[in-house]
């Protein structure tokens, strides 16, 4: 487990009423997440594979309305690709298989889309009802699903469609708004949360911009005119439907997120994982009209091998994203390892050492394993999360702290790793001085995202 997937796992296995107090004090962003996983641990028992399992068959159903969104627009050749294409995404294979609620939303914001295309195609008020409920049941596991609306607004503009469609969507949409404001609303009041949160890096802004490039030159591709256009109407008007669907939908949330960010960091890219919907289709779409052309002038004798070079080259982008792949399937593709910082504190402690968060928020590395802690005193812990309703507890103040770590000779410390930025809290500040002042630094591992320290009194190592 990473961080995020800690909180998951402790956050769920705490009890309803808990998790209902939690969250007016944090996470309420989360809450309907952490109740679904609460009632699932209680049913699949507590593992990894149940706590990443939602996020697979998350993840396996978005490729299959990938699928049919593609075959309905424009035709199973589409659908196929783009569903595969879906699944060998990169950012679609870093949540597939993480403890957190990403993938769900990005199934629900697919069912959506679908539905939309349905209620085009068919209007009728359970349709319309239908797709309001999947984008409030998406809000509500995130409320930036919200932020799929917009985009979809923006094809059904661009479609010119009757009065009457656009007034069924307003309605749908604005009720879909409503029903998310009491989230948001409360979410803003925990916005501390993620104050961590800075303006993209640059390289988060090349990804963006190559993400953005690959969509639109696709779409660019998938929409020039064949070279015998009465052959192709009815799969053309699929493949101009297909884009104004997806090139709103890839483009659009990104760039509100980036834009919201010039006043107030809140640009993840999970926040906008359904945003690869989007960019599966137009490469499927884009795949489809390559095969196309390639039938229009290929040879008789060599049209039969078109599916060999297609498969060669297929097998050649999987074989290109197997690095990758393999990669993210390992503890280096996140931030930290949980397991492995709670694994090393129990080889470096005894039941007469202290522990210390440095900073406080580093709490959530024990609170999945608490056995890997157990015994251990918990220097600045005044009040436990659980009876505090919080994620990380209360800490005494300064004071009291620089007094308990005084009372032992030997501590455990778990902190950053080297560089990053040090906590200026009156709290935080008394930890490090008195460390420094007062002890010696027996033994250091670096662990992934963190680092585990040994501190004792001089000659007590």
């Amino acid at each position: 487990m990473w961080r995020d997937e800690s909180v998951t796992y402790q956050v769920a296995h705490r009890s309803l009423s808990e998790i209902w107090h939690l969250l007016g004090n944090a996470d309420a962003v989360h809450g309907l997440y952490y109740f679904f996983m609460h009632a699932l641990f209680a049913v699949g028992g507590d593992s990894l594979v149940t706590l990443r399992l939602p996020s697979v068959l998350a993840t396996s159903v978005s490729a299959f309305l990938v699928a049919s969104t593609g075959s309905r627009l424009v035709g199973p050749r589409t659908g196929l690709i783009g569903g595969l294409a879906f699944a060998l995404l990169p950012m679609v294979q870093m949540y597939a298989q993480e403890g957190r609620s990403y993938a769900m939303v990005c199934t629900l914001i697919a069912l959506s889309t679908f539905l939309l295309v349905g209620a085009v195609d068919n209007s009728s008020r359970r349709r319309w009802t239908a797709y309001a409920l999947t984008v409030v049941a998406a809000g509500w596991l995130h409320e930036f699903a919200v932020l799929a609306l917009p985009a979809h607004g923006l094809t059904l503009y661009l479609a010119r469609l009757p009065r009457a469609l656009m007034r069924s969507w307003a309605v749908a949409a604005g009720l879909s708004v409503a029903a998310v404001a009491p989230l948001a609303l409360r979410s803003t009041d925990q916005s501390g949360q993620v104050s961590w949160i800075g303006w993209p890096h640059p390289g988060e802004w090349l990804v963006i911009a190559a993400v953005t490039l690959v969509g639109v030159l696709c779409a660019g591709y998938a929409t020039k005119p064949a070279a015998e256009p009465a052959t192709d109407t009815r799969a053309r008007v699929g493949v101009l439907r297909l884009v104004r669907l997806t090139l709103p939908l890839l483009i659009m949330p990104t760039a509100t997120l980036l834009l919201a960010s010039l006043h107030d960091p809140m640009y993840l890219d999970r926040y906008v994982l359904y945003s690869q919907l989007a960019l599966a289709l137009l490469i499927g779409v884009a795949v489809d009209r390559l095969w196309d052309a390639a039938g229009r002038t290929a040879r008789p004798a060599a049209s039969r091998s078109r599916a060999v070079v297609f498969g060669i080259a297929a097998a050649g982008a999987a074989a290109a994203l197997l690095p990758v792949t393999l990669q993210m399937r390992t503890p280096d593709s996140r931030k930290d390892n949980v397991t492995a910082i709670a694994a090393q504190v129990q080889t470096m402690a005894s039941d007469d050492t202290g522990v210390l968060f440095m900073p406080s928020r580093r709490r959530e590395w024990a609170l999945s394993h608490p056995d890997d802690f157990r015994g251990l005193t918990d220097l600045a812990l005044q009040r436990g999360p659980r009876a505090d309703n919080t994620l990380e507890g209360t800490e005494f103040s300064a004071d009291r702290i620089r007094v308990r770590l005084r009372a032992f000779d030997r501590i455990v410390a778990l902190t950053d790793p080297p560089g990053q930025p040090e906590d200026a809290f009156p709290e935080e500040a008394v930890k490090r001085d008195v460390l420094r002042q007062e002890f010696v630094v027996c033994r250091r591992v670096q662990a992934k995202g963190g680092q585990v320290t040994l501190y004792a009194r001089p000659g007590r190592c």
